[in-house]
C-alpha cells in the first residue's frame, strides 16, 4: 500500500496552535532561565523569536509534505546475498558489503521515502533524515519494498545509507538504467545526487 503525503488544504488549527503551545511552555519552565533577562529579551526581540520559532516550524512542516510510505513484509531469516537475489535485479555489490549489511528488526515495517532534489553529502543527509522525524532504513526493508514492487525505483530511484565497522559509509541503491533494473551495494565517497528518494523509518 502506497501513502503520499500531501499539504493540507486546511489552516493550521486551534487545538494544533494550543499544543505547541503547551511544548513551548513545558520547555521553558523547566529552563532556567532568568526573569529579568527574559522580560528584557521579550520587550527587545519577542517579535523576531516569534517569528523564527514559526519558521522553524513551518521549514519542518514543508519537509513532511511530500513523504511516500510504503507497508511491507520482510524476511529477516534471508542471508544478504539471498535478499538481494530476491528482489529479481541485477546486482552491483562489494561483497565485503553485503555481508555486513545490518539486517534491522520487525516482521513487517513502513517504510517511508523522501526527496530532496539537490546534492548532499552523507553527513548532510542524516540531517535530512532528522528534520524529517526519521532514521535510515536498514536494506532488508528497502529491499522488501522493491521485491514487493519491481517498478517502484523506476520512477523513484531509492537509497539507504549506513556506516560500517570502520566508520565508513555504506550505501544500498535501487534504479533503473535504460530496461535494465539494479541494485547496488558498496562504500560511498561522493556525494548523492537530486534524482534519489531516501528510504527511512519513523522515529520510536
Amino acid at each position: 500500500m502506497t501513502n503520499i503525503m500531501t499539504p493540507s488544504v486546511n489552516p493550521i488549527t486551534a487545538g494544533q496552535i494550543g499544543k505547541f503551545q503547551e511544548l513551548l511552555g513545558a520547555r521553558l519552565r523547566k529552563s532556567g532561565l532568568q526573569n529579568k533577562s527574559v522580560q528584557q529579551v521579550l520587550a527587545a526581540q519577542g517579535d523576531a523569536i516569534a517569528d523564527e520559532m514559526v519558521a522553524a516550524i513551518r521549514k519542518r512542516v514543508e519537509a513532511m509534505s511530500s513523504i511516500i510510505v510504503r507497508r511491507v513484509k520482510v524476511d529477516r531469516t534471508r542471508t544478504p546475498q539471498a535478499m538481494l537475489y530476491a528482489t529479481g535485479r541485477n546486482k552491483y555489490v562489494t561483497d565485503s558489503v553485503v555481508k555486513a549489511m545490518p539486517k534491522g528488526n520487525g516482521d513487517e515495517v513502513e517504510v517511508h521515502f523522501f526527496k530532496l532534489d539537490r546534492y548532499v553529502s552523507d553527513a548532510d543527509l542524516d540531517k535530512e533524515y532528522e528534520l524529517r522525524g526519521l532514521i535510515p532504513a536498514d536494506p532488508y526493508s528497502q529491499g522488501a519494498v522493491n521485491e514487493a514492487d519491481p517498478a517502484f525505483a523506476d520512477d523513484h530511484p531509492n537509497g539507504t545509507h549506513w556506516k560500517d565497522a570502520q566508520g565508513k559509509w555504506c550505501c544500498a541503491t535501487f534504479d533503473r538504467w535504460d530496461v535494465e533494473r539494479h541494485v547496488f551495494v558498496s562504500r560511498r565517497d561522493y556525494v548523492w545526487d537530486g534524482h534519489w528518494w531516501f528510504a527511512g523509518f519513523r522515529k520510536k
